[in-house]
């Protein structure tokens, strides 16, 4: 059953492990790759990633992205969400602190932020979703 605007951003906003997805060379599938984000309801999602990636360089030269976040209890749900990107540039310590802060313990996010200095804060507006809860897995 699709999942309601409500719902699926909700679901979204939660700190899953996203699968990203950008449009590859001639003759391949897809760059698939996990990637931590954030993202608040009504708003863009963000990611950051070093700028010399393939993933960087294949969003640079498309402009679009997906992102995938899935679970499998207490019921089977996803959202998929593909769009434009509306911004890139170099992230901040705080965009990357917020980010850390999300999927890392307190004593891990200030070596990640250090570590993580070069890091590109890349925006996706959301145009296209996909949803649904499964029931029961």
């Amino acid at each position: 059953m699709p999942l309601s605007v409500a719902e699926r951003e909700e679901f979204l906003a939660q700190p899953h492990i996203a699968a990203l997805s950008v449009a590859a060379d001639a003759g391949r599938g897809p760059l698939m790759a996990p990637v931590w984000y954030n993202y608040s309801p009504g708003g863009s999602v963000w990611i950051v990633m070093h700028p010399d990636s393939r993933k960087a360089k294949l969003i640079i030269e498309t402009g679009r992205f997906s992102l995938l976040v899935h679970r499998l209890a207490p019921t089977t749900r996803y959202v998929a969400v593909e769009g434009r990107v509306t911004g890139m540039r170099q992230s901040t310590a705080e965009e990357r602190r917020a980010m850390a802060s999300r999927y890392l313990t307190p004593e891990k996010v200030e070596p990640y932020v250090e570590f993580a200095h070069e890091e590109f804060r890349v925006d996706l507006q959301p145009e296209h979703w996909l949803s649904s809860d499964l029931g029961e897995p």
